[in-house]
């Protein structure tokens, strides 16, 4: 019910434009968005390696209308990936193809986030490809595929643990060498298509781990969920899987505390940080994933 009420109102345009231009829905996400401006996330992104800390940069957005706006994301991730390199940042981006034009025709998108694939190669660093919804699961993967050819380890993508299909998404993309970031999913999808329980997910997110650890292929262990991490950490002792060989990963702002006690138990962490004006749906989402990460949140909020 929670769920379903979080994804409708991720959607709500009226509450979205007045959340986002309200102070206190600016004072809300800054707790887990780094700054509207790109100067910002970079020196939010400063911070988390002086921690020992990775990043992954998002400009927040999605669904653009046009050519011209699907450009216009691009561009900022270009200017990202020129400054991961000019300040040697361990930090790397993330995109989503609706935000780069998939809406208007794959063959955009493509154009678009090859051109960002080829510049985080010579930029040194990696580009990701977000996860959305299940109409867009077989395009993206099938996209991921065919760059991975052109600019083999500089791309990846994410695969969500509530979808039927994911095992042999993953087992499809293990095969093509292609780095994978774990996650449960934050869609509403149908139960012939996902996992409705919650119990199931988390069942099929430690399957998955467990298969993605013992490929060879450094991936990401995305979750926040303290049972998902100890299921983790107990695989890789008992598997005696060198702790060099993945990552954890986060969201920027949501356990801090969790984050540095990883880092000094010797795990390599990265947290996902976006930064950029149209906040809202991300948030939202971030609340559907789970009814209890409403109170979850709540808490971070004032949690160090």
């Amino acid at each position: 019910m929670l769920r379903s009420t979080f994804i409708s109102l991720s959607q709500n345009q009226p509450l979205r434009r007045f959340s986002e231009g309200s102070t206190l829905g600016r004072r809300v996400s800054s707790r887990f968005v780094a700054g509207m401006e790109i100067e910002e996330v970079l020196e939010a992104t400063e911070a988390l390696n002086r921690a020992g800390i990775a990043a992954t940069l998002d400009s927040l957005g999605e669904n653009v209308s046009t050519p011209e706006e699907a450009q216009h994301s691009a561009g900022i991730y270009h200017q990202l990936l020129d400054a991961i390199a000019e300040r040697r940042l361990n930090a790397n981006a993330s995109v989503k193809l609706t935000q780069m034009g998939m809406d208007l025709g794959e063959g955009l998108a493509e154009q678009i986030v090859a051109g960002l694939v080829e510049h985080a190669a010579m930029a040194g660093t990696f580009l990701r490809v977000d996860m959305e919804g299940s109409p867009y699961t077989q395009a993206t993967i099938d996209m991921v595929s065919r760059l991975h050819k052109q600019w083999p380890g500089r791309v990846g993508v994410v695969i969500q643990s509530y979808l039927y299909r994911s095992q042999a998404d993953i087992e499809r993309l293990i095969g093509e060498g292609i780095r994978i970031r774990l996650c449960k999913g934050a869609y509403q999808e149908p139960a012939e298509l996902a996992y409705p329980e919650k119990k199931d997910v988390d069942a099929n997110y430690i399957r998955l781990m467990q298969i993605l650890l013992k490929s060879g292929i450094f991936h990401g262990i995305a979750t926040h969920d303290e049972a998902m991490i100890a299921a983790t950490q107990q695989f890789v002792r008992e598997q005696k899987i060198d702790r060099s060989s993945f990552e954890f990963q986060m969201l920027y702002g949501v356990r801090r505390d969790l984050q540095r006690q990883l880092v000094k138990d010797g795990y390599g962490v990265r947290v996902y940080v976006p930064f950029g004006t149209e906040w809202y749906p991300y948030f939202m989402r971030r609340l559907a994933e789970r009814p209890a990460n409403v109170l979850f949140l709540a808490k971070n909020f004032f949690r160090n």
